[in-house]
């Protein structure tokens, strides 16, 4: 739907309209990824200043359209579920860039998301120690 928005300048609600139509969801699924978007379009400026700040001087414009709107995803993720582990929010963030990007999609999404989620306090759980 991101990604939409940006490629064809409609209002959200007509996006959310043509994506369910398009792509059926299961409610739970559906609920969630609108409060996705709507979260991600309302904070957009300071998701980006997030994303800037953690891709060693990438501007969001030369971003693929693709790789900033799955970085905007994952950055809203860290900041607001912090019942989700890390790890799931960037295993999810990759596994889109790798599908829906280009070739190196996968890697950029993975080194700032992961200073994007160092930035925000959000460590990765300790291992858990043997014996433990």
């Amino acid at each position: 739907m991101l990604f939409a928005l940006e490629a064809t300048g409609s209002s959200v609600p007509q996006v959310m309209r043509d994506f369910w139509r398009e792509f059926p969801g299961d409610p739970e699924g559906r609920a969630y990824s609108e409060e996705v978007v709507r979260g991600v379009i309302a904070e957009r400026d300071a998701l980006d200043d997030h994303i800037v700040r953690a891709s060693q001087n990438w501007r969001i414009a030369r971003m693929t359209r693709v790789d900033r709107n799955v970085l905007r995803v994952g950055t809203w993720e860290l900041l607001h579920e912090p019942e989700t582990p890390r790890a799931v929010i960037l295993d999810e963030a990759i596994e889109l860039a790798k599908r829906f990007g280009t070739e190196e999609s996968g890697a950029f999404v993975n080194g700032v998301l992961g200073r994007v989620a160092d930035e925000c306090g959000r460590i990765e759980a300790e291992e858990p120690r043997p014996g433990s």
